[in-house]
């Protein structure tokens, strides 16, 4: 009996909450309550893109909360840059003891794996290998709206506020506390080289055509392209 009502209840709920436009509401909603909330991003490819700050307080962390369009699903995101001096301490690591080094990455792996949250990991280039230093890092969770509660929502920014607090503490037990600097990203600065290789290409192509072409990169996961300059 219990059961069957409790299904209702979620019936009725998500039966009220079901368009993008209503779960927008909804999530500022918490947010305000939660006094979580920053700042609107402005983002064509999103109902909403909203940055908030979890936990409150100096040692909060940014997240991105995002609701995509053309989906039934909310994104939460958070990028994290490695400090400067940290990757150097990286670096004179893999130089001295590169099999402590595979080990040390291969144990960060496994902790992200083992969070249950999604993720992604930026390593330093050499050539056309990524060998290191951990450069960033990017934790994200997917909350599908026939699932979306207050209580999904705020677990699932403590899981990946605790998964990306995992690594970080790892990162300042092994390498130091750095030196108060965010360190390069090699993914982003060829990335955007290649968009800007791109952009001009198209401008050419316009030019020589007059007829207009939209480019968009659908590969990047929730998160990639958020950097609020926030590192271990």
């Amino acid at each position: 009996m219990i059961e069957s009502w409790a299904s209702f209840k979620r019936d009725e709920f998500l039966a009220k909450y079901v368009t993008p436009t209503e779960i927008v509401s909804l999530v500022r909603k918490w947010l305000g309550e939660e006094r979580l909330f920053v700042k609107e991003q402005p983002d064509g490819r999103a109902h909403a893109h909203i940055l908030i700050k979890y936990p409150q307080g100096k040692q909060g962390h940014m997240f991105a909360v995002v609701i995509p369009k053309n989906r039934d699903l909310i994104a939460i995101s958070s990028m994290t840059r490695v400090d400067k001096g940290q990757q150097e301490e990286m670096k004179n690591h893999m130089k001295d003891d590169s099999d402590g080094w595979s080990e040390w990455i291969h144990e960060a792996r496994l902790q992200l794996i083992s969070s249950s949250v999604d993720w992604g990991i930026h390593m330093g280039h050499d050539a056309n290998k990524k060998p290191g230093p951990l450069q960033a890092f990017n934790v994200s969770l997917p909350i599908w709206f026939d699932g979306i509660t207050k209580h999904e929502f705020m677990h699932s920014l403590r899981r990946l506020w605790l998964a990306k607090l995992g690594i970080i503490h790892e990162i300042k037990y092994s390498y130091g506390p750095g030196v108060g600097k965010p360190g390069p990203v090699d993914d982003w600065e060829n990335r955007e080289a290649a968009q800007k290789e791109r952009l001009n290409n198209i401008e050419i192509t316009q030019n020589e055509t007059e007829s207009p072409e939209i480019e968009f990169d659908e590969k990047m996961s929730f998160g990639t392209s958020f950097d609020p300059s926030e590192w271990a």
